[in-house]
């Protein structure tokens, strides 16, 4: 019989501003089981995993380890019982090895002074151990994005960790990458390890998780055993309605050229091109997908379409005009809208209202204007109706937009970029690290676009997404393009994560037709 490990009991977090993360929130979890933990964004699941690594302190509540109660005050209190949690964004030092990032705080010394020769033995024998396959003296700055999960999880578990939460660790994963994360987390659990697995995608929770925790609006709505319920089921609870999964769309009718890319070339060093000789079309009327392990120059793609980055040798033209020496707010002129990979750097103003975010790109534009002043009844019209348009939950248009999850953040930004006026929609990421709900919402509002008539080009690390929504697509590797199908039904992900990993690569003749080149 499973034997409980893990409990936290009635947990309730209210934050000053009154909203309430967590509610009477129980969760309990057996020894050496994968056990997930799911929800729409603001659910509560983030608040509840912060608080069970002591970055958060609840309310009320208590947490028990082994039946006995213990007081989580912070991260090093938790690693302390066993605790260990590996973030989405990585806690890794790019110019270190992967020895000393292991063993960073805990330094082995010898007659007083650091040990390189120790730091290598002991990452060396977990990874053998763990049978993770990590070489010590690599630099982290020259791994993969999967190398370096595995590094960060090395690290909790030479920190002792028998309990391991885990948030999104998928989302910018290969399905081989994926493939092989999932047989060293069996690997962990048949050691006896726990693991608290977080994330958005419902077919990987039922492939790998032995049990269920379903969160909404910071309760538990469900805790069920893997095998005796369906993706409909887990999404139906997760939002409280039924959610379609499958993107439902007509065959696209492209038309004109939009955006033409031709021979576009960056260096990320003098010697170093992360961008080599790129050239593409998307037509008005079609979604171009850009697949690609992340760091194969498809942020750097998006950010000189968009008019962030001017150092690029090469011609890109949207709608016939050369954007070489316009400035970004000439590029949005041209009808160009902009959902950035990073939201909280360049999607959102942190401290502005929705309202304010929601008319950022066209506040200067006469019909918001009122003499010398903002017409702020226009604008306060205007929020209101895309709040209610686009099912932003929030306390009204002058509620702080930090104070939003991540989901109602991105509809933000989304029903600020998706009513520009657009005519051509660079959407980078565009339903990172949100639930299924408002991905479904964000993908389906992508193709209302393109049957409108919008050229859409669409970068995602998520390949269900990549394959689901776009009409023709490309793979990059190594800032080249690797394959270029024409139509993206013709094409599975494992297929896709060869051509993304430099394992395949199409002749120059097939991949030359992506630039419409006779």
């Amino acid at each position: 019989m499973a034997r409980n490990i893990l409990s936290m009991e009635d947990i309730t977090k209210v934050y000053p501003n009154g909203f309430v993360a967590n509610k009477n929130v129980n969760l309990s979890v057996n020894e050496g089981e994968i056990h997930a933990l799911i929800g729409e964004n603001g659910a509560g699941k983030s608040t509840l995993m912060k608080i069970l690594f002591g970055v958060e302190k609840a309310d009320e509540g208590k947490i028990l380890l082994n039946g006995e109660e213990i007081q989580i005050d912070n991260p090093n209190v938790a690693i302390g019982h066993g605790i260990g949690m590996v973030h989405q964004h990585f806690m890794l030092v790019p110019s270190l090895t992967v020895a000393e990032n292991v063993v960073v705080g805990m330094e082995p010394k010898t007659n007083g002074f650091f040990s390189m020769e120790k730091t290598i033995k002991i990452t060396k024998e977990a990874s053998e151990l763990y049978n993770f396959k990590v070489d010590p003296r690599s630099k982290i700055k020259d791994l993969t994005v999967g190398m370096k999960q595995k590094v960060e999880i090395l690290k909790a578990l030479v920190r002792g960790a028998k309990i391991l939460i885990l948030d999104e660790p998928t989302a910018v994963l290969t399905p081989q990458e994926t493939t092989e994360l999932f047989k060293e987390l069996k690997g962990l659990k048949e050691k006896g390890y726990t693991i608290i697995f977080i994330s958005h995608k419902l077919n990987e929770i039922i492939e790998l998780c032995d049990r269920i925790t379903i969160m909404r609006d910071g309760k538990i709505v469900g805790v069920e055993k893997v095998g005796k319920i369906t993706e409909q089921d887990i999404s139906r609870m997760m939002v409280g309605r039924d959610i379609i999964l499958e993107v439902i769309k007509e065959k696209a009718k492209p038309k004109q050229p939009v955006l033409n890319i031709q021979n576009i070339i960056k260096y990320s060093t003098p010697e170093k091109k992360i961008l080599n000789d790129v050239s593409f079309i998307v037509r008005s009327g079609e979604i171009l997908g850009i697949a690609g392990v992340e760091g194969n120059g498809q942020k750097e793609l998006s950010e000189i379409i968009t008019g962030m980055d001017e150092s690029y040798d090469g011609e890109i033209s949207i709608n016939d005009t050369n954007i070489k020496k316009l400035s970004i707010r000439d590029i949005r002129e041209l009808g160009v809208s902009h959902i950035s990979e990073d939201r909280m750097t360049y999607g959102i103003v942190g401290d502005g209202t929705i309202a304010e975010n929601m008319i950022s790109d066209r506040y200067y534009k006469k019909k918001y204007q009122k003499g010398f002043l903002l017409n702020f009844e226009k604008i306060k019209k205007e929020s209101k109706e895309l709040i209610e348009m686009f099912n932003v939950k929030c306390d009204g248009h002058k509620q702080p937009i930090n104070m939003l999850s991540g989901g109602n953040m991105q509809k933000v930004v989304a029903a600020r970029e998706f009513t520009s006026g657009s005519t051509l929609v660079i959407a980078n990421q565009p339903t990172r690290g949100i639930d299924v709900g408002a991905s479904s919402f964000i993908r389906n509002k992508l193709i209302e676009l393109r049957d409108q008539g919008d050229a859409i080009l669409l970068i995602s690390a998520d390949l269900n997404e990549v394959l689901e929504v776009s009409d023709s697509l490309i793979v990059m590797n190594n800032g080249e393009i690797a394959a270029y199908f024409e139509d993206a039904k013709l094409v599975n992900e494992d297929e896709l994560g060869e051509y993304m990993l430099g394992l395949k690569r199409m002749t120059d003749e097939e991949i030359r037709r992506v630039a419409d080149v006779k």
